[in-house]
């Protein structure tokens, strides 16, 4: 079992930069597959992004890809996801997530755990 808190959410202005931290503890860090996932209101929870804990791969969604950066501190147990020219249909309740593995149920039926969430509003 993992356990993830997420901060760093707010509002921000079209064009804006915010940067959400998730803190994780829990199990062995180092084997996990941490990401991000994004719901906006009234619709699907959605796959964002997924790095691998031992570092030297990302993965991105279509829709954030060259705008959005998933990293990690291994030190601080902390993964970020940095967010850069944000765009109104980015807003949502973004949520931590980890598994130990990667597969095609990032993208539908993720198995793994969650965080709370943490809402981000984009203002046009």
């Amino acid at each position: 079992q993992v356990q993830l808190v997420e901060s760093g959410g707010g509002l921000v202005q079209a064009g804006g930069s915010l940067r959400l931290s998730c803190a994780a503890s829990g199990r062995t860090l180092s084997t996990y597959v941490m990401g991000w996932f994004r719901q906006a209101l009234g619709k699907e929870r959605e796959f964002v992004a997924a790095i691998r804990w031992s570092g030297g791969w990302t993965v991105y969604a279509d829709s954030v890809k060259g705008r959005f950066t998933i990293s990690r501190d291994n030190a601080k147990n902390t993964v970020y996801l940095q967010m850069n020219s944000l765009k109104p249909e980015d807003t949502a309740v973004y949520y931590c997530a980890a598994n130990s593995f990667f597969d095609s149920t990032w993208y539908s039926h993720f198995r793994g755990s969650w965080g709370q969430g943490t809402q981000v509003t984009v203002s046009s």
